[in-house]
């Protein structure tokens, strides 16, 4: 992996392929990964970076003093992308990194070429209601060792609480074990990743949502409908409040549709991309 050096701290990302460049954002507690399925697809006609952000399964902590919210690691993508000489690229964003891309998106609309979000946070759904657990860190972000702690249990990381309900394809152990390793192990990642919980918010998601009705750069929902915490219904409803923006359905995939179809999602992508014109920086704004 390359190192970014921003002034936030360190990000470590994969730099594969050439031609136009993509950038996929993962969510919380996982890493950049995720994407690795249908990446490798893409890489051979597409420029495809991977960084892995500051939500959990991080390996090197950024600074103490590092904004982390979400409107913070919009920032941190933002300055990711002066890092590697950008001046706009596709963003391509799945969970609550599809909420980061949205932030990113209604902040910096002329840095976003085309905007491609899987199956997200939107509206209310910041985070959603299985996951609203999660709001305890808010308040004591000690709870967060003991949710990490209790991934140990590998039988619990696979339930419906936690990675279970998340794909349809069981998640490889090994994977998994490394997802959980650094916030196991390092108190500073675990103060990173209370950073970015310690910021959800719903209201973010419905602001960016007002906030999306005017961004004209191209965009695809490339949603897998059988989720049920990040409806369908959200992704058409948002597209439809869009200037230029169209929802595909991918059957077969829970939330993280990379993983479960990599291939449909990769032939989604690489035909939006080769059909939509990405927005120029003067138009977008």
């Amino acid at each position: 992996m390359e190192n970014a050096h921003l002034p936030q701290g360190t990000i470590r990302y994969r730099d594969t392929g050439s031609g136009e460049p993509l950038i996929f954002v993962h969510g919380l507690l996982v890493d950049s990964r995720l994407w690795d399925p249908a990446v490798a697809l893409l890489s051979d006609g597409h420029r495809c970076i991977q960084p892995d952000l500051p939500l959990g399964c991080h390996r090197v902590p950024m600074n103490a003093d590092a904004d982390l919210t979400p409107p913070g690691v919009a920032r941190l993508l933002i300055e990711f992308m002066d890092a590697l000489g950008l001046e706009r690229a596709t963003l391509v964003g799945n969970d609550s990194g599809g909420a980061i891309s949205q932030l990113v998106a209604t902040a910096h609309p002329d840095r976003v070429g085309r905007l491609i979000l899987t199956n997200s946070d939107t509206y209310s759904d910041f985070p959603p209601k299985l996951f609203a657990y999660l709001n305890v860190v808010k308040l004591f972000p000690s709870v967060l060792t003991a949710l990490a702690q209790s991934m140990r249990l590998k039988p619990l990381r696979h339930s419906p609480l936690a990675y279970g309900v998340l794909s349809k394809t069981r998640l490889d152990d090994e994977l998994l074990d490394s997802w959980l390793e650094p916030a196991l192990g390092d108190a500073a990642i675990r103060r990173d990743t209370a950073k970015f919980i310690k910021g959800v918010s719903p209201r973010l998601t419905e602001q960016a949502a007002v906030d999306l009705h005017g961004f004209r750069s191209p965009t695809l929902f490339a949603w897998a409908p059988e989720d049920r915490w990040f409806k369908i219904a959200n992704a058409e409803r948002l597209a439809a409040s869009m200037p230029d923006a169209r929802v595909v359905r991918i059957p077969g995939a829970k939330t993280f549709v990379p993983i479960d179809q990599p291939r449909r999602l990769a032939d989604e992508i690489a035909s939006f991309v080769a059909a939509s014109k990405p927005r120029s920086a003067t138009a977008a704004g």
